[in-house]
């Protein structure tokens, strides 16, 4: 089973996932203001590829955004993807 953590260092921070304790991918994210942030960066381990983690990263920080209010900028071209193929994301893109 999957466990995702979040990780705000104030200007930045990140998405990570691990799977049996390993660490096995990260998404990042940088502050553009108080009300958004940009995904600059999503990777997952290639032992884990395959798994959805990407996503899942993805959909964590929609979660985050819904819950604070707040905007996402997908910059990222892997969160690009997700958001222009997941229409029920624009709610939270900036």
């Amino acid at each position: 089973m999957a466990e995702i953590r979040q990780e705000d260092h104030g200007k930045k921070g990140r998405f990570v996932i691990y799977e049996d304790g390993e660490l096995a991918g990260e998404m990042t994210y940088t502050w553009a203001g108080e009300s958004r942030f940009i995904i600059d960066h999503t990777g997952v381990d290639e032992r884990y590829g395959g798994k959805g983690f990407g996503k899942q990263l993805v959909m964590e920080a929609v979660a985050y955004a819904r819950q604070k209010g707040i905007k996402i900028l997908p910059l990222c071209p892997f969160a690009k993807r997700v958001f222009d193929k997941e229409p029920k994301l624009a709610d939270v893109r900036f």
